[in-house]
């Protein structure tokens, strides 16, 4: 490996010769100078690592050489040192994007530390996030094999989320495939959790019940509306825990967190049965008895989610909340645009929901466009991507609004999204839906082991077009392939990111709620 190379411009260089020794015996290459003008000579003839710069020298100004080596070599460094601690020198030195400010007199580890925080910071970061998973790996093993309630299971996915994020910036590449192996096993024992309790848990009202799709509401957003000031509810459809966890950075520039929680999407953990639950507070057939001219079932012509407004209006009134409200569903960025200009009309309402679409085209998307394929190849690039669209969108004007008008929000999602990798053969009649993470219909062949199975739909809540219609789920990263064409079907869909399965990243999934700064 070459040597780390350091220049030092100062017109006093020669006292600082213990400095220089000291740092050579330590494996640096230190090239000195004892002028701005000599510094700028220097650093045309040969690369440097980090610059460190005086900013009382005759001749030119530190300041002024400072901004003439961020024009010639702007991605080197710069350590200003300097006598005084004038506020105003601070200000244009660090304006002027240096890497760190040192006053004299300096020490040598003063000018180590400096090297290290701007040069290794990188690679210690990357160890010592290496060794901590490490070090973790072992306990979420042990936690993995005990018998986890609702609770400990979010803490569980929480725990892999956060590393997954960190262990990427790491690009250890042996830790990651460590981690994916861990998030297999979870996802396994997962799927035994949801197989053994789902049913269960729809038929109680008491125990460790999760928060599901139709309790939400209630649960997370009528309690906010005994708040004073406007609440926005903000549904970004399929949004997972990771890419949540990226878009909070931008968040916490406006907002503090009151509540960061994992709720349960319901099976199917798809947009027309989770969505429709959530805005209803009721489960698929309870909608489809109640109110049958609001609920479509999936081989019926129209839009499935065009009822939400009515189906919450409905859902005001069961609970006798009078509460004004405003609903806008965004399904593209002209209508996204729109809004944001429209925001001052809606304050004065007490609740403004507004769905946001993008995440669920950009996942479709992906199934489909080439392009998008290749942007977004896996988790890291999903995020990355999703990031990246928030950054410039509507959106994002949406929330600077809000923390404007000290608005409140609860931001939450339908469902998550799980990078599909295991076909499985099914084999159904031709009506069968087409969705790649769940089936129903009649005379279902498949493998048991593969999948849950709902022979009574009844049991889950769940629509049923004939006497013999069952459900499947599929389990983990697996996905619903036919006989007829499957290597083409199989190489089309393999690491495509599906939904309306059981996985921990489609079911739970992040409901938070947020006050102004």
């Amino acid at each position: 490996m070459d040597k780390i190379s350091i220049l030092w411009a100062d017109d006093e260089i020669d006292l600082l010769k213990p400095h220089i020794l000291f740092l050579q015996e330590k494996g640096y290459d230190v090239v000195t100078a004892n002028s701005g003008n000599d510094a700028l000579d220097i650093i045309k003839t040969r690369p440097f690592d980090i610059i460190f710069l005086d900013e009382n020298m005759p001749g030119i100004s530190g300041l002024e050489t400072l901004k003439q080596l961020k024009t010639i070599a702007p991605q080197i460094p710069i350590v200003m040192i300097t006598k005084s601690e004038e506020e105003t020198i601070m200000d244009d030195a660090i304006g002027s994007k240096i890497a760190d400010y040192l006053i004299k007199p300096v020490n040598p580890n003063q000018i180590l530390l400096a090297i290290k925080k701007n040069l290794d910071n990188k690679r210690l970061i990357s160890e010592k996030t290496t060794s901590d998973y490490q070090m973790e790996f072992r306990g979420i093993s042990t936690t993995l094999n005990e018998r986890l309630d609702f609770k400990q299971w979010a803490e569980v996915y929480k725990k892999i989320t956060r590393w997954d994020i960190e262990l990427e910036k790491s690009k250890d590449g042996g830790m990651i495939d460590v981690l994916k192996s861990q998030i297999t096993e979870a996802n396994s024992s997962f799927s035994k959790y949801v197989e053994n309790n789902y049913i269960n848990w729809l038929h109680s009202s008491t125990g460790e019940r999760p928060v599901f799709s139709h309790t939400l509401i209630k649960d997370k957003l009528f309690p906010q509306l005994d708040q004073p000031g406007p609440v926005f509810f903000i549904l970004v459809d399929n949004l997972r825990l990771d890419q949540w966890k990226v878009l909070q950075t931008v968040f916490d520039e406006y907002f503090r967190t009151v509540d960061d929680e994992i709720y349960q999407s319901i099976l199917p953990s798809a947009t027309q049965y989770a969505r429709n639950a959530i805005f209803s507070g009721l489960m698929p057939t309870e909608i489809e008895k109640i109110y049958p001219n609001l609920w479509l079932d999936e081989e019926e012509e129209g839009t499935k989610n065009q009822f939400e407004e009515e189906l919450f209006a409905k859902q005001l009134k069961r609970y006798g909340k009078d509460v004004k409200f405003s609903y806008n569903k965004v399904l593209n960025l002209h209508y996204g645009k729109r809004l944001a200009e429209l925001l001052p009309n809606m304050m004065s309402n007490k609740l403004n929901i507004i769905v946001y679409n993008f995440v669920d085209m950009l996942s479709h998307a992906r199934t489909e466009m080439e392009v998008i394929k290749e942007l977004a190849d896996d988790e890291a690039a999903y995020r990355s991507l999703t990031f990246s669209w928030f950054e410039h969108s509507p959106l994002l004007d949406i929330i600077k609004f809000a923390a404007e008008k000290k608005a409140r929000i609860v931001l939450t999602t339908d469902h998550g999204s799980i990078r599909v990798q295991s076909p499985i053969k099914v084999v159904g009649e031709k009506n069968t839906n087409s969705n790649l993470r769940y089936k129903f219909g009649r005379a279902l062949q498949y493998d048991k082991r593969d999948v849950l199975e709902i022979k009574n739909p009844a049991d889950a809540f769940l629509p049923k077009l004939n006497v013999s219609t069952s459900y499947i789920f599929a389990k983990e990263n697996k996905f619903f392939a036919y006989p007829n064409n499957y290597n083409h079907y199989v190489n089309f869909y393999k690491n495509t990111f599906q939904h309306g399965g059981i996985s921990m990243e489609e079911m739970l999934i992040p409901v938070i709620t947020l006050e102004a700064k």
